[in-house]
């Protein structure tokens, strides 16, 4: 029997070409400000469980040691103009490297319930709770105290009172600056670059021109490193309650301004070691390249404000001066 129902029509739809390979905008610098912390987490989350001696080691600042070890390094190649005393090299490396571990630890001490607020720091050692607050303090006061100590019987008085210049001026200035004034990465720069000057005058006893300029390589070289760090982890800096000025500016433009800013200020800086007579072929061909790379990526920056032009800053900030300090030593050396 043949139904009188009207049968429905078949609808054809035509299928929309896809792309072969879609491009998703990268958001704009507001959004997602919490990715860079995720990642970090992340990472953390994959790596062994820690022990005593890590911690201890974490507690140091390492990657800070080695930047004051070169830096150090580097003065004292560019002042040793008559013969390379390799053992008051070597006293002047651990003295300040025993110097800063001391300074790094009692930063930790300081910082630790505000490092426990943030993302990015709460899993260290003490806001953990895996060590103790007091031996900790003891051991940063003890560490400094033997470095600058060290520094003095077997270096020289002035670069003793660098040293402990750079012990105050990290722990009671610029630590506690950190929470009043976005001023406090720029005066943070002076002790991160007093152990490239103590280089020098652990080879010279003086102050000069040369020390001078290395010194303030290693303080401009710091601003656009610490400005793409802040504007990176701008929501934690906020959470931990730091005056950074990714956060009491969150526009960003003094970011990127200052970044291209200081940027240049360090490759001209780095290049005009040559007017010494100190350096010569090799630092300056790989003092302008590695500038020319390291201005690039900051005028990017400027151009666009977004969390992965921020991170090839640091990226380069990074490359840049130990490969300066690098050329600097094969200059010397050579």
């Amino acid at each position: 029997m043949r139904s009188n129902l009207p049968l429905e029509k078949t609808v054809r739809v035509k299928a929309m070409p896809y792309p072969e390979n879609p491009k998703r905008p990268e958001p704009h610098p507001a959004e997602n400000p919490d990715e860079e912390e995720s990642r970090v987490m992340i990472r953390r989350d994959k790596q062994k469980e820690p022990t005593l001696w890590t911690d201890l080691w974490e507690l140091t600042k390492p990657e800070i040691s080695f930047l004051v070890a070169i830096s150090a390094v580097a003065g004292f190649l560019l002042g040793s103009t008559n013969g390379l005393d390799w053992l008051k090299l070597l006293h002047t490396v651990l003295g300040v490297c025993v110097t800063s571990a001391g300074g790094a630890i009692l930063n930790h001490y300081i910082e630790r319930d505000y490092d426990a607020l943030m993302h990015r720091t709460a899993r260290r050692p003490l806001p953990a709770g895996r060590v103790s607050p007091l031996p900790v303090l003891i051991l940063g006061c003890t560490l400094a105290i033997v470095g600058v100590g060290y520094t003095f019987l077997w270096v020289n008085v002035v670069t003793t009172l660098l040293a402990a210049l750079t012990v105050i001026l990290y722990v009671a200035v610029y630590t506690p600056l950190k929470r009043i004034t976005h001023y406090n990465t720029l005066v943070g720069t002076i002790p991160g670059a007093l152990p490239a000057l103590g280089g020098w005058t652990a080879a010279t006893g003086s102050f000069d021109l040369g020390g001078w300029l290395m010194f303030g390589i290693l303080l401009t070289w710091q601003m656009p490193h610490f400005l793409a760090v802040s504007w990176m982890y701008r929501k934690d800096y906020e959470r931990g309650g730091f005056k950074m000025l990714s956060v009491t500016e969150p526009s960003g433009r003094a970011i990127v301004v200052q970044t291209v800013l200081f940027t240049a200020l360090t490759v001209g800086l780095s290049l005009s070691l040559l007017q010494t007579g100190l350096v010569g072929g090799l630092y300056i061909s790989g003092a302008i390249l590695l500038g020319s790379y390291f201005l690039v990526t900051s005028i990017r920056f400027y151009m666009e404000m977004t969390h992965r032009h921020a991170r090839k800053v640091l990226l380069a900030s990074v490359l840049y001066i130990p490969a300066l300090l690098f050329c600097l030593a094969l200059d010397r050396l050579l």
